[in-house]
């Protein structure tokens, strides 16, 4: 199937022209590209978390298929739901779903499930696509939605993704989309947020699901978070780095009421 954009022209510009035009000033082109396992983008619209998302990519070497792992928003669909077949259309032109890896990791899970419905109106992966267009083109990707569950369970779909990933010696980024604190003040949210980076820079995300529960954070990112951990961990992963934290407040100037966004990068020991 060709799965349309939704979220051109409200969360990103809705021409090719202007796509690139914003992104040319939201990435680094001068910055070192680095050997990633995994990366934390926030999905909201560019004007708000953009600056973040931008900074987090630039930092990336591409590899020829992402995996772009986001939470369900809409509620539609099977609750762990990934597209095998067909292309994302965005303005900038169609991406290609990796087919062998999507099929691969249904063989492998005990949870993830075909299904196109989830993705419909949904913008999670959606948005990080254009960023990824603007670097390479021809990239593949490998869509998946997960509704709330248990950690236990979002940390087995990581390890699921990282054992597909070795099976198929796949060249292969994992991206967790997300935002984090929703609708709080900005101190109170740099304070929540600041805990639940804390953990994730630790690449631990049973601390991160400790945090997450007990300091009643309303981060969107939290389940495609300790999937995106997980498989990281199971991939090698030894460090991870805050490359840039923000809020809307930065953009809108109203403190009073904020959502977070902050970009990490996941590397190995050669990273």
């Amino acid at each position: 199937m060709i799965r349309n954009a939704v979220a051109a022209g409200r969360f990103y510009p809705g021409s090719a022209s202007e796509i690139r035009e914003m992104i040319e000033t939201l990435v680094d082109k001068t910055t070192k590209k680095e050997e990633v396992i995994g990366l934390l983008m926030p999905h909201a619209g560019y004007p708000y978390s953009g600056p973040v998302a931008g900074a987090t990519i630039s930092r990336v070497k591409f590899k020829s298929t992402f995996i772009i792992i986001g939470p369900s928003h809409t509620g539609v669909g099977k609750p762990f739901s990934i597209m095998t077949k067909g292309v994302w259309r965005t303005p900038l032109g169609e991406v290609e779903i990796d087919s062998e890896m999507g099929k691969k990791l249904i063989a492998r899970s005990d949870y993830l499930q075909e299904d196109e419905t989830a993705h419909l109106h949904e913008h999670a992966v959606e948005v990080q696509i254009p960023f990824l267009q603007y670097f390479r083109p021809d990239i593949k990707i490998v869509p998946i939605i997960l509704a709330y569950a248990p950690a236990e369970v979002y940390k087995e779909i990581g390890w699921d993704i990282a054992k597909a990933i070795k099976e198929l010696n796949g060249e292969v980024v994992i991206i967790a989309s997300g935002d984090m604190t929703h609708y709080e003040p900005q101190a109170s949210a740099e304070e929540k947020d600041n805990k639940a980076i804390e953990a994730m820079l630790k690449l631990d995300e049973d601390e991160l699901t400790r945090r997450y529960q007990e300091l009643d954070i309303s981060m969107c990112a939290y389940g495609p978070a300790v999937s995106l951990i997980s498989a990281a961990k199971e991939l090698g992963a030894t460090r991870a780095e805050l490359v840039k934290y923000q809020t809307s407040g930065d953009t809108t100037g109203d403190y009073s009421s904020v959502v977070g966004y902050a970009g990490i990068i996941i590397k190995g020991g050669g990273g």
